[in-house]
């Protein structure tokens, strides 16, 4: 006899993202907001991270999810691939590759590995940082946050209007070159030199939790990834139209 919890998992329309490098969760929780199940991959262990998640090496592990089929529970993959030699945004997502001393341009095999998916994807990277067709640009003025915190996104399989830039509304609230300068916004990376306590940068990133400086500054904003949530379901409605 079917468990009426069977029922509501079989029953339940949201779709499944797979959030590849998914450190503590801000692209995963934009999905959630959005209207997805998510499923995370991470080296590290991330005991903060607010949905299931398998540790583990991203690219073995997305290898074995298409060789065995599971990979076709997925609506969308997200990844967030470490790209920068001894960059604070990578040390902490693949240890195991020898991040942190030797540089490894990771975005070239990820995309190699979400092209074999068949699948949709999004793939995000830092201003300055590996290659990638920047399909979008997204800042936190957008979504009217503390931070500034530019971010390029290709889209694999899909498409969506770029959205407007908008106007920053002043400076990076810290030092520059011994001087202190103020502003509207914090800098969501680093420590030290003016940089935020964790609670500012919290409330800064929309990312309550965890508390886990190194988390929060490896973080996108949750606002990013849901407005991608919400225009990749409109363009699924689209095209099914």
């Amino acid at each position: 006899m079917t468990q009426p919890t069977d029922i509501r998992r079989a029953a339940d329309p949201r779709p499944l993202v797979l959030d590849v490098y998914s450190c503590s969760g801000g692209a995963g929780m934009g999905y959630h907001r959005a209207g997805f199940h998510v499923h995370g991959i991470d080296i590290a262990h991330r005991p903060n991270y607010p949905f299931p998640y398998h540790q583990g090496d991203a690219l073995e592990r997305l290898a074995h999810l298409i060789c065995t089929g599971e990979i076709e529970r997925y609506t969308l993959v997200h990844a967030s691939p470490p790209c920068q030699d001894k960059c604070a945004l990578t040390v902490g997502t693949n240890r195991s590759r020898g991040w942190g001393g030797t540089h490894q341009d990771l975005v070239a095999p990820t995309r190699e590995l979400l092209d074999a998916t068949g699948l949709p994807y999004v793939i995000e990277q830092p201003n300055g940082r590996a290659k990638i067709r920047k399909d979008l640009t997204l800042c936190g003025e957008m979504f009217g946050l503390g931070v500034i915190r530019h971010r390029n996104f290709e889209l694999g399989g899909w498409s969506t209007p770029r959205p407007a830039h908008v106007e920053h509304r002043g400076r990076v609230r810290g030092y520059r070159h011994g001087t202190y300068y103020d502003g509207p916004y914090v800098a969501g990376y680093g420590n030290g030199g003016g940089k935020p306590s964790v609670p500012e940068l919290q409330e800064a990133m929309g990312i309550t939790w965890t508390d886990v400086r190194e988390e929060l500054t490896e973080a996108i904003p949750p606002a990013y990834s849901e407005w991608i949530g919400r225009a990749f379901l409109t363009h699924t409605m689209a095209v099914a139209a």
